[in-house]
Formats: C-alpha cells, sequence, structure tokens
C-alpha cells in the first residue's frame, strides 16, 4: 500500500490520505471544493463541483493515473436539487466508457461545502 500526496490538493486535514494506491487501484479520498493555493471555496455547485473535481485529478495524476482511468466514483451533495448542475461539470470530466457513480444527497457535506467527490482509478495494464 502506497500513499499518495501532491501539492496541487488540498491537504488532508485529518487521519486519513489524499490518496491510496494498491493492487493496481488508486483510491483519491473524498475532494471537497476547496482551492489548494487559497484554501476558500469557489462560489455555486458549478464551480464547487470543478473544484472538487480538479483536487481529485490532481490526486490521480499524482499516482500515474487520469480521468481516463476512473472506474467508479461517489458525489455526495448538500442539496439534491443541485445534481443537474453538478452532472453538467461532472461530464465535462469524463468521455465514455463513463466510470459508475453513485450520487446521493446527504444531512451535511464538511466544511458547508455543497459537493464532495471521490474516485477510484485503476492503473493500466493490459487487463480489463
Amino acid at each position: 500500500m502506497k500513499a499518495i500526496k501532491t501539492e496541487k490538493a488540498p491537504a488532508a486535514i485529518g487521519p486519513y490520505s489524499q490518496g491510496i494506491e494498491v493492487g493496481g487501484l488508486v483510491f483519491a479520498s473524498g475532494q471537497l471544493p476547496i482551492d489548494p493555493k487559497t484554501g476558500t471555496f469557489p462560489e455555486g455547485i458549478k464551480a464547487q463541483t470543478r473544484q472538487a473535481l480538479t483536487n481529485a485529478k490532481s490526486i490521480l495524476q499524482a499516482a500515474g493515473v487520469d480521468m481516463k482511468d476512473v472506474v467508479k466514483t461517489t458525489v455526495l451533495l448538500a442539496d439534491i436539487a443541485d445534481f443537474a448542475d453538478m452532472n453538467e461539470v461532472y461530464a465535462e470530466f469524463f468521455t465514455a466508457p463513463f466510470p459508475a457513480r453513485s450520487a446521493f444527497a446527504v444531512k451535511s457535506v464538511p466544511k458547508g461545502a455543497l459537493v464532495e467527490i471521490e474516485c477510484i482509478a485503476k492503473k493500466e495494464d493490459g487487463t480489463e
């Protein structure tokens, strides 16, 4: 098991890693829409979705994979009414075949964010 760390995404603020690589899989921890340069959230669900996915992408890239290698995502929303706007931005980051996904509203997202997104990616080794 190998911890993944990058300065291009927010540092872990608790007893967890930004990402973990094990058995050809890369697990990016749930990413809040924190701009790693400023420590702040952008305004609105679209901008927050874009930042959360950019953070996840940075972690994946630090492990040698990219969004095309993502096999599963989980999206946590503070308000399910934001689903369509989140989905619009989400579609900018993925191409077919799209990863499997779970998306649901939760009572609250840490730090008052509107969205948190985690990803699981598979390193290419020639097997499906």
